[in-house]
């Protein structure tokens, strides 16, 4: 008789939890892909007329503050609302999100749409995942894989949504009135909240036969501990130094991503007035480089997933995981050091800019940056969901993902400056900043592991 662990064949809802993720993550990053164009971008020319330093602290508050409502999404699901409502009123949210931007460019509507988006991330985002996990048995052998294929939808769903919603916005929509350009930008966040709507069909109306009953009660109450388990038992010596390890690789993790995150904010006006996007007389739209970190990450992940396993073969074994997120550290850092080729190029003042920079020094970055991404990201929760005391586990998993919220409105502040400072003086201290940390980590990396076993 075949049982679980042999089975091959993944369940068909998790096809279908992969489209409802696909164009989830096509409706967030189509809108994040345009939002600073958008705020930065004259009135007169469709945007909002903010200031950059302000534009990048809207960005930065926006990105971080996603990150922190699944915590009460979370809580809220597990006690109250079951995963399968919390999605539904999750994906609704985000799309009247999106048609609010859609419908009204104004700040009020600006806010207005983004306040959406932020409470439906916060249902949304904590359960689909936690229902791929429940589609599978514990010692199911398919999970990990499961997570991978999930994992590839929603790269695929990042990598259209700028083509798609940055087509639109700058070059299908584009007109010009009397000699003054005007973006369609609305018409972006149009096709961003069609893609929720898509997917929360699909999902509502084959819920019912591909997923039975899974998601369709909260689970918080019925949970009761173990005949025997000491619920208020105090954490072991080697459980409370399993969790320092996690607090104090979750302080690199929160300068990683302040780096990372500046692709949306600093980077994209970078892209947007110093880089020569001309090819073959076209002009290439500037949201479409955010396509290039999922496109990456399509590439490689199969192959640094494939390099960790050789390591794992040989004499010394595969990296630690301390080891890992340093050398992701520093691959973000190297990813400044092309970008400072550039600025060395341009300078920061677009009206006394001597010449445009080459467009390979983007791709490069971006692909160092998606490196560094796989070197650090993934091994990072794996990490956490490993080595948590179990009655931590789900409170450390929620500090972990709040780091990145936190280094997201880090990224604002720092990309803010840029307009002060300078792009040179900014990107260097980033870069300077990630090597160095980096090092930090490879040097203390030996006493983690040890703490970690």
């Amino acid at each position: 008789m075949e049982t679980v662990l042999t089975q091959k064949k993944h369940p068909p809802g998790l096809y279908l939890l992969f489209f409802t993720e696909m164009w989830e993550r096509f409706s967030y990053y189509g809108m994040r892909a345009l939002l600073t164009l958008y705020l930065t971008t004259a009135l007169i020319s469709g945007g909002l007329g903010f200031e950059e330093s302000v534009a990048m602290s809207i960005y930065g508050f926006f990105t971080g503050a996603v990150y922190f409502t699944p915590l009460v999404g979370g809580y809220l699901s597990d006690r109250y609302l079951g995963r399968r409502l919390a999605i539904t009123i999750g994906g609704i949210a985000m799309a009247l999100g999106n048609f609010v931007l859609f419908a009204d460019q104004s700040k009020w509507g600006l806010y207005a749409g983004l306040g959406l988006l932020i409470i439906g991330n916060g249902f949304f985002k904590p359960n689909i995942s936690t229902l791929v996990g429940e589609l599978y048995g514990e010692k199911d052998n398919r999970r990990d894989a499961a997570f991978t294929i999930f994992y590839m939808g929603i790269n695929i769903g990042a990598f259209f949504a700028p083509l798609v919603c940055g087509y639109l916005a700058e070059d299908y929509f584009k007109t010009t009135v009397n000699g003054v350009v005007q973006y369609g930008f609305k018409y972006g966040f149009l096709a961003a909240a069609i893609g929720m709507v898509i997917g929360q069909i699909l999902f509502n109306t084959l819920a019912n036969r591909y997923l039975g009953d899974i998601g369709k009660k909260p689970v918080g109450k019925s949970v009761k501990p173990e005949a025997g388990e000491k619920t208020n038992a105090p954490l072991t010596k080697k459980e409370k130094q399993r969790t320092a390890v996690i607090v104090i690789l979750a302080c690199f993790v929160v300068f990683f991503w302040a780096g990372f995150e500046q692709a949306g904010s600093s980077l994209t006006l970078y892209t947007d007035k110093f880089v020569d996007r001309q090819m073959g007389g076209w002009e290439v739209p500037t949201s479409w480089f955010q396509s290039l970190n999922p496109l990456f990450i399509v590439i490689l992940a199969p192959v640094l997933s494939a390099l960790w396993v050789k390591l794992s073969y040989t004499k010394r074994g595969d990296l630690s995981i301390p080891t890992k997120m340093a050398f992701g550290m520093i691959l973000l850092g190297l990813g400044y050091v092309v970008l400072l080729l550039a600025v060395m190029q341009t300078g920061s003042d677009e009206a006394n800019m001597p010449q445009k920079a080459n467009v390979s020094f983007i791709v490069f970055t971006y692909l160092l940056h998606t490196l560094g991404e796989l070197f650090l990201s993934p091994v990072g929760l794996s990490m956490v969901s490993k080595i948590a005391p179990v009655k931590l586990a789900s409170l450390l998993m929620g500090v972990w993902l709040a780091s990145s919220g936190v280094a997201n409105i880090l990224a604002g502040q720092l990309a803010s400056t840029t307009e002060t400072l300078g792009y040179f003086e900014v990107f260097g201290l980033i870069g300077l900043m990630a090597v160095g940390l980096g090092l930090v980590l490879l040097l203390i990396s030996n006493k983690l592991v040890k703490m970690m076993e």
